[in-house]
């Protein structure tokens, strides 16, 4: 099979949706099929790359760590001719998604798309950030959905809200995957010696992006609670970002900053052995859809301390492989940190975390998507445009215009209509008051 992918990120980007095509790409290869990844063109990223495609990208988009795609209308028609793809695979609702969606009307290709994000969360990149871009961004992945023959969401929660949105209901769940041998194997102690951490520290975890929408503030409030109350606990950060400088505020203002490690951000085994170097995985961000890091980090055997939300209510049992909190209750969080510190309390909850791990293994989850491809192409027949001549093949992207332009409208119409649900006066039969009112002369 020929998977043509389309993504926003890639490497060098660290993140869960590069890592998560990433590992896609990786195991389809493995398992003997081709894939040709199309992505930004990027500093730094791998100079013998044979299977990607590059477009040109706006680095750096606003301060934040994404690059924005600039696709050239019939840039990528040779390489994907020349690919000859049996499916198209998008990432992304926009950008990049937009010139999948045209790609897949063009040739007559099955396209599938993985809902790997809650963009509502992300809109503060965007200049302008309000409820009504939150509405936007909502609508845009939403309205997206109907272009798509299948959708994958990464979690039953995700699922759900996307079923709750009207999204298309072609939904099916599919995990993305982590390499749980890999991420067993670590050498944790190399890594404290180099921190400076005591061997017999107890030491809590984190690791991610450090942004805005992952909720690092509450987090760090309730980590130096704990640190307060256990003097021989130490809390260890992987990753960079803007918020790293208040998290060290806050943790100075608590008087326990010598306890504060920050690595910067890791790849490959140094990640691995910081999750080796951990004894407890501290997460609250509401903005996932699966949590990846959750996964690794049970991979490596660690107990997960989390706050209920989408997609990580489904790795996180309370009491089984950690403790699910119910919301944003520091004290609580603190506590169940400083009962872990106990190796009697954390020892069941690693055998659990190992277990859940062993669902989410890549092998796994690539089988899982594999077979969401092999539906939508039985569904869909043996047609392509792939081979047209050459007015076919005009009409065939005039078609895919088409369908573009029609998208467009439907989400204006609905953003529109979302609008006027949330303006209109109180007086309107439907309004915003149960009281009906008489309106203004």
């Amino acid at each position: 099979m020929n998977v043509l992918m389309f993504t926003n990120t890639y490497l060098p980007i660290v993140g869960g949706v590069s890592e998560s095509v990433q590992r896609l790409k990786r195991q389809l290869q493995a398992a003997g099929h081709r894939v040709l990844v199309v992505a930004p063109r990027l500093a730094g990223q791998p100079a013998d790359e044979t299977d990607v495609v590059r477009v040109a990208a706006v680095q750096h988009f606003n301060g934040s760590d994404f690059s924005l795609p600039v696709p050239i209308p019939g840039q990528l028609f040779d390489a994907i001719e020349a690919f000859e793809p049996d499916l198209v695979h998008a990432h992304h609702p926009f950008l990049l998604g937009d010139t999948a969606a045209r790609a897949a009307e063009t040739y007559g290709l099955p396209l599938v798309f993985t809902h790997h994000t809650l963009y509502e969360h992300y809109t503060h990149y965007v200049p302008g950030d309000s409820p009504r871009m939150q509405r936007f961004a909502i609508a845009l992945a939403t309205q997206y959905t109907w272009l798509c023959d299948e959708v994958i969401a990464p979690s039953e929660s995700i699922r759900e809200l996307l079923v709750a949105r009207d999204a298309n209901p072609a939904i099916r769940v599919v995990p993305s995957g982590v390499d749980t041998t890999r991420f067993a194997l670590g050498n944790g102690e190399d890594c404290r010696r180099r921190l400076g951490i005591p061997a017999g520290a107890y030491v809590i975890g984190h690791l991610g992006r450090l942004a805005r929408e992952k909720n690092l503030i509450f987090l760090a409030e309730a980590v130096t609670r704990a640190l307060v109350a256990l003097p021989r606990a130490h809390f260890l950060v992987v990753g960079d970002g803007d918020a790293a400088m208040r998290m060290q505020a806050i943790a100075e203002a608590a008087g326990v900053a010598g306890r504060l490690h920050f690595t910067g951000r890791l790849e490959g085994q140094g990640l691995i052995d910081a999750y080796h170097a951990m004894d407890v995985f501290a997460f609250a961000s509401h903005s996932e859809t699966q949590g990846m890091v959750v996964a690794e980090a049970m991979a490596a055997g660690l107990p997960v301390v989390a706050v209920r939300a989408p997609g990580v209510v489904e790795v996180v049992e309370d009491g089984e492989n950690g403790r699910l909190l119910a919301g944003d209750d520091a004290p609580a969080m603190a506590s169940a940190l400083v009962e872990l510190a106990e190796p009697a309390h954390r020892r069941p909850l690693r055998e659990g975390a190992l277990a859940t791990a062993a669902a989410f293994d890549e092998r796994l989850c690539a089988e899982r998507c594999l077979a969401v491809y092999r539906d939508v192409i039985a569904r869909g027949g043996p047609f392509t445009h792939a081979d047209d001549g050459g007015w076919d093949r005009v009409r065939g992207r005039l078609g895919a215009e088409w369908q573009m332009l029609c998208y467009r409208g439907r989400l204006l119409r609905h953003l529109v209509q979302e609008e006027w649900e949330q303006e209109r006066p109180s007086w309107w039969p439907g309004g915003r008051h149960d009281e009906p009112e008489l309106p203004p002369k």
